[in-house]
Parts: C-alpha cells; sequence; structure tokens
C-alpha cells in the first residue's frame, strides 16, 4: 500500500491573515479609556447611556488603529525583513501581499471617516488631524530618537475623540485631554521598553529609538519617569470628574501592575518584555476601566 503525503498546511485566508498582521487584539490597550471619556462624558451631561454613539465608537477606534498598524507594517516590511524578532510577520512571509495590506488600510481609512461623519460635524472636521500622527509614527523612528512619543500623539486622541463624539464640543473637555495625555504617555512609556528587545538590531540597520540611542538601563528609566507621570495624570483625571473609591481601587491595582511591569524587565533579562507588554498592559486598560464603570453606575 502506497502511503499518502501529508497534507500541505493549510494557508489562512486573507481576512484572517490581514487581521493577524494588525494584531486586531490590541485594540484592547486603548479602547477601554475611549469607552471611560465617553461614559464619563454621557454622566456628566445626564442624558442616559448612548449605546449607538459607543457602538460607532468602537467602530472608530477600531477602524482607526487598524489603519494605523496596516499602514505601518507596509512601510516598515523592508525594516523587519532584517530583524530576526519581526522577519515572520505577513508582509514579509507573503501570508499577506503588500496589494492586500493597502486594501485593508483603505478599507479601513473610509470606516474610520464614516463613523466620524455619524457621529458629528466636529469629528468628521477632526478626523483628518486625527489621522496624521498615525500616519506619521512609521516615519519617526528613522529621524528621532522618541518615536514612541510620537506614538504616544496618536494614541492620546482616543479619549479625547471619544468625549467630542458624545458632547461635540470642546467645552468643558478638559478631563478627556488630561486622560488622553495619560493614555498616550502609557502606551508611549510600555514602546519604549518593548523596543529594548531591538537595541543591536536597530543600530546596526539604523533605526532611531530611546533604547538604541541611550542604552536599555537609562530607556528603562526614561520608561519608568513615563510612567510616574502617568500614574499622575490618572489621578488627576479622577479628581477632574470626582470620582469615588471605585476608582481609585482600579488605580491602586494600575499601579501594581506597572509595578510589575517595570520590576519584571531587567537592563540583564528582557526574557519577560512580551509579559510586561501584553499581561500588565492588558490588565491595566481593563481594570481601570471596570472599576471607573462601577463608579459611574453605583456611586
Amino acid at each position: 500500500m502506497t502511503a499518502l503525503a501529508p497534507a500541505a498546511p493549510e494557508k489562512p485566508g486573507k481576512v484572517k491573515a490581514f487581521l493577524r498582521l494588525v494584531a486586531i487584539e490590541h485594540s484592547v490597550f486603548a479602547l477601554p479609556f475611549a469607552y471611560l471619556s465617553a461614559l464619563v462624558a454621557m454622566d456628566r451631561l445626564g442624558t442616559g447611556v448612548h449605546w449607538l454613539d459607543l457602538v460607532l465608537v468602537t467602530v472608530a477606534m477600531v477602524a482607526g488603529r487598524t489603519f494605523a498598524m496596516a499602514a505601518n507594517r507596509i512601510l516598515d516590511r523592508k525594516i523587519d525583513a532584517l530583524n530576526p524578532r519581526t522577519k515572520n510577520r505577513e508582509l514579509v512571509t507573503g501570508a499577506v501581499s503588500v496589494r492586500t495590506a493597502w486594501t485593508g488600510a483603505a478599507v479601513s481609512l473610509v470606516v474610520f471617516f464614516a463613523a466620524a461623519a455619524l457621529l458629528n460635524w466636529l469629528c468628521l472636521a477632526l478626523s483628518p488631524l486625527a489621522v496624521i500622527p498615525l500616519v506619521v509614527y512609521p516615519y519617526a523612528k528613522r529621524f528621532t530618537n522618541f518615536p514612541h512619543y510620537v506614538l504616544a500623539l496618536a494614541q492620546a486622541v482616543a479619549p479625547v475623540g471619544a468625549w467630542l463624539a458624545i458632547t461635540g464640543t470642546f467645552d468643558g473637555s478638559g478631563p478627556a485631554w488630561v486622560l488622553g495625555v495619560a493614555v498616550g504617555l502609557w502606551i508611549g512609556g510600555f514602546d519604549i521598553i518593548y523596543a529594548c528587545q531591538d537595541v543591536e538590531i536597530d543600530r546596526q540597520i539604523g533605526v532611531h529609538s530611546t533604547p538604541a540611542r541611550f542604552g536599555v538601563r537609562t530607556a528603562l528609566h526614561i520608561s519608568t519617569v513615563t510612567h510616574v507621570v502617568t500614574f499622575a495624570l490618572f489621578v488627576w483625571f479622577g479628581f477632574l470628574v470626582d470620582l469615588s473609591w471605585f476608582y481609585w481601587i482600579g488605580l491602586l491595582l494600575t499601579a501594581a501592575a506597572f509595578v510589575y511591569q517595570h520590576v519584571v524587565v531587567t537592563p540583564n533579562d528582557l526574557t519577560k518584555v512580551n509579559r510586561a507588554f501584553f499581561t500588565a498592559n492588558g490588565f491595566v486598560g481593563i481594570a481601570l476601566f471596570v472599576f471607573a464603570l462601577l463608579d459611574l453606575i453605583v456611586m
């Protein structure tokens, strides 16, 4: 009897491969803070929960982030091919074609603008400005040692945009700006930690980053200071919107996650970067949102 040849591994569909390319699951990082900003704005207006607006905020957030990730992967594909850590990304291996990636990015951008238009005229008018840092970020590592703070600017847009989506005005939006800066610095700070993995290869191929310029030890100190400022801004936000003890419990858990993140990653041991990046940061967004939501509901 002739032995059957082993079946070739099934290639993932284009949509599935594209979603893996843009790491769609990472939307969990900033999305909870957009919800928090939107719900606080609704609470201040006293009009109850606008579920359609929350759906449109979700669509805009996910679409905007998908566009940003697709553009980042497209523009960085040659750099990714030179880095052992990223050489298996979908655009490098051919699992996703550049044409498919551009198509996905274009569709995401159209969806983003459409969601902004359905929210209100102010969101639509400002939506092109929100896209600018998303496009600049992939280029930032080519000319600045602080691309992480360009990413911070891009992420800071989420809470501010969510507030404007609900209120349609800049009046009284101060808390959203504080929360936006906090979220941006939070993500920028852990992007510095993440970049520590690539110091040597970045120096070899000319990619700029804080760790590549100043070394891992100094970069981790800069990340720590960034997260101290982040935490102070989270505290300030709590006072601005008069949140009570549920929020402060969530903030204590957030502080513990920050400490854990900076304890497990050291200049001599970067093996736990992924644990700090995915586990700790996913916990921060969800925990702070859940406890703030309990505060809004109960108090």
